[in-house]
């Protein structure tokens, strides 16, 4: 199942138009675009409490915020220039750069467990019964670099599954209704769908990739100190968010609409133990890359290693 450059650009975000991109007032940032996601709790905190508005305060800087429903959403917004700062899978981000989105991932905002395959089927049990069978997904996300890895891994063809391409919340409301048999799910509808009686049927933590924070090497080569002072903020969202659990769930509760039962089941598999991005995160985004180029998802011309080195970069964050 070999990504078409259709597909590998749709994931880069190049199938979306540029958009303008932030003044600069008097030598200064004008607006700053950051986006904010479920599946990223530091973005809820730092939007809550305005931490960039006030970093940025003296400076007459704008903050601006936008919604990512999903990391090739985030992704899209990089590429077009809609966003300077966006929240995505590691290994979505790397597809992304694969595919030609100029991009750099400088920080680390989560350890998460946030995708498995879901069902409500009696007769999915393993993934070798997805044979034959239909899977609601989000084309260039973790939840779909999870579902290849996961068919490779178990001798199942993709050729011998339905892909239903639906973005994340519509891939669960499609499993509840029976319109799919399986949904790669993600945090926290995941964990809705769970509370509801559906069933995490795979998981396997490790093929799970690091929540990592993507910049767009333009507005980084124009903006480091910019970019280091976002991250710095990020950090201390990081060290808050473990001070003040409660306040977390709150966040995510209001941002998500969802009951306290659901993120409750979210944050238990989440870990906000490190900011720091480099050798240890590479390894596991190259590893993803690996396994999908024996899916035929990546081609086999692709170096991965040169590609996850143009895309870690550590030298804006707090060093280990």
């Amino acid at each position: 199942m070999s990504l078409s450059r259709r597909t590998l650009l749709a994931a880069a975000g190049l199938a979306a138009l540029p958009l303008a991109r932030p003044a600069l007032a008097q030598g200064k940032l004008a607006r700053l675009t950051v986006d904010w996601a479920t599946y990223n709790p530091l973005s809820l905190i730092i939007r809550d409490n305005k931490w960039l508005e006030d970093e940025f305060k003296s400076e007459g800087t704008t903050i601006q915020w936008v919604q990512s429903a999903g990391s090739n959403k985030a992704l899209e917004f990089l590429n077009a220039g809609s966003i300077d700062l966006g929240s995505t899978a590691g290994a979505a981000a790397l597809i992304g750069k694969i595919g030609g989105n100029p991009i750099r991932s400088v920080s680390v905002y989560s350890r998460p467990e946030w995708t498995a395959l879901v069902t409500n089927k009696d007769a999915i049990k393993t993934v070798a019964d997805l044979k034959g069978k239909s899977v609601a997904v989000t084309r260039g996300t973790d939840p779909h670099i999870f579902l290849i890895r996961a068919l490779l891994d178990h001798g199942v063809a993709a050729s011998d599954v339905k892909f239903v391409l639906l973005q994340h919340a519509d891939g669960k409301t499609a499993l509840i209704r029976g319109d799919v048999d399986a949904w790669a799910g993600l945090d926290p509808i995941m964990a809705q769908a769970e509370v509801e009686g559906a069933r995490l049927f795979y998981r396997k933590a490790e093929n799970n990739t690091w929540g990592v924070l993507n910049v767009r090497e333009d507005f980084a080569a124009k903006n480091p100190d910019v970019v280091k002072r976002v991250l710095a903020v990020y950090e201390k969202a990081r060290k808050h968010a473990l001070a003040n659990p409660a306040e977390l769930k709150a966040a995510l509760v209001k941002a998500a609409r969802l009951p306290d039962p659901v993120i409750e089941r979210q944050l238990t598999r989440t870990d906000l133990s490190t900011s720091i991005i480099g050798p240890v995160q590479a390894e596991a985004i190259e590893q993803a890359g690996v396994a999908l180029q024996k899916a035929e998802v990546i081609k086999a011309d692709v170096n991965v290693k040169a590609v996850v080195a143009a895309l870690i970069d550590p030298s804006f964050g707090v060093k280990a």
